[in-house]
């Protein structure tokens, strides 16, 4: 019984070079992360199936499903304030907190 390594498949795909959008091509580079090569080209590696003919395919997939990831527009964040409540609950959290640590300290006095 021989030990035959699977086929992988190495798919580079050059982001700057590419049609995308600027600001997809940007999102694009964030979400490739350690992929991504010195000369911004995206590594994708494949060897999950036995057929070289299947791990392209799966290489290709996930190149489709991290451009289809970096379409997506990020929403807004719009900062809040906290409610009058929420803060007076929180401050009121500390206190009972700290009187708690502070009966935990030795007591003062003569009683040895």
């Amino acid at each position: 019984m021989s030990f035959s390594p699977k086929p992988a498949v190495e798919l580079r795909f050059n982001i700057r070079a590419s049609s995308l959008p600027p600001e997809v091509k940007q999102r694009l580079i964030a979400l490739a992360g350690s992929r991504m090569t010195h000369d911004e080209i995206l590594l994708i590696d494949s060897r999950e199936h036995r057929t070289q003919a299947q791990n392209r395919l799966a290489a290709r997939e996930r190149l489709v499903a991290l451009i289809r990831q970096a379409l997506v527009k990020p929403r807004v964040r719009r900062p809040t304030r906290p409610k009058a409540a929420a803060r007076e609950k929180r401050l009121t959290g500390k206190k009972k907190r700290a009187t708690v640590k502070a009966l935990r300290g030795r007591t003062r006095g003569g009683e040895d």
